[in-house]
């Protein structure tokens, strides 16, 4: 089945590269993932022409009432997500673009709070040119055909009447329900045989978007995976890392895109988060 391609305008007055970031999965829980975000709002994404956000920028998303929860509480995830919206519209309002794709945990992520982040939806797969160069931009679990489980619950809970439905739930029962999926997600983790993309999704995607290149994240295994579409053209596939400070050996990092092409810049906090 062909994808649906959105095309983000063309723009003209880019005064630095275009960033690109994924899979923070961003939560009260994870506070020196959180700091490092903010440091790269406050250093590198401050010279870029551009910050694309490519999905599950957060843990969870249960709907944009999100953003009501809890008001005379600090600690809540309400407020976690309106003080990342301030942060992201603080860079906003400094002259740069910022761009959010929703992903698989923050599907749910809508207007209201691109308004709050002062950022643009971007739909899922998008194009984009920049540089002289054509880039389609996917969250990248859409790819993952190989997982018929995932791929079944997604076609469920992306269904526009299930969604209405669940969304006319009281917060709290949502917010109880991502939790409880969430804590099965990381307990089946480890146990998934499939879990990348299929090689014959992605050039499908190469082919309807007429690109020769490819960013996504999701798997959270980063790499640049050359590979030839279905007329023998060169492709290239660029994987985002995940972002994950708190646990573990820190990983975190940005691809770059300017006028001579994209790089992986691997990313170090400040030693003080």
């Amino acid at each position: 089945m062909p994808f649906e391609i959105a095309r983000l305008p063309a723009s003209f007055h880019l005064r630095g590269p275009a960033l690109f970031i994924s899979d923070l999965h961003l939560s009260p829980a994870l506070p020196r993932t959180t700091a490092a975000f903010d440091a790269l709002l406050q250093g590198p994404a401050r010279s870029a022409g551009e910050l694309f956000i490519l999905g599950d920028f957060f843990e969870y998303w249960v709907g944009d009432d999100m953003l009501d929860t809890d008001p005379d509480d600090p600690a809540s995830f309400g407020a976690f997500a309106r003080d990342i919206a301030a942060r992201l519209a603080a860079l906003g309002a400094t002259g740069i673009p910022i761009h959010i794709m929703p992903g698989n945990r923050d599907f749910l992520l809508g207007q209201r709070f691109a308004r709050s982040a002062g950022a643009t939806l971007l739909h899922d797969p998008c194009v984009v040119e920049r540089f002289g160069q054509r880039i389609v931009l996917t969250h990248g679990d859409m790819l993952c055909r190989d997982d018929l489980a995932y791929m079944r619950y997604r076609r469920i809970v992306r269904s526009p009447r299930l969604q209405h439905l669940f969304l006319a739930l009281p917060l709290r029962f949502r917010m109880a329900i991502a939790e409880r999926l969430r804590a099965r997600s990381a307990g089946t983790q480890q146990r998934k045989i499939y879990d990348d993309v299929d090689h014959a999704a992605a050039r499908e995607l190469f082919s309807c978007a007429e690109a020769p290149t490819l960013i996504h994240g999701h798997t959270h295994r980063p790499a640049c995976h050359e590979d030839r579409d279905a007329r023998g053209r060169s492709t290239h596939r660029w994987v985002l890392t995940d972002w994950e400070c708190d646990h573990g050996q820190p990983r975190a990092g940005y691809l770059q895109w300017d006028a001579d092409g994209l790089r992986a810049v691997p990313y170090s906090a400040p030693q003080h988060l």
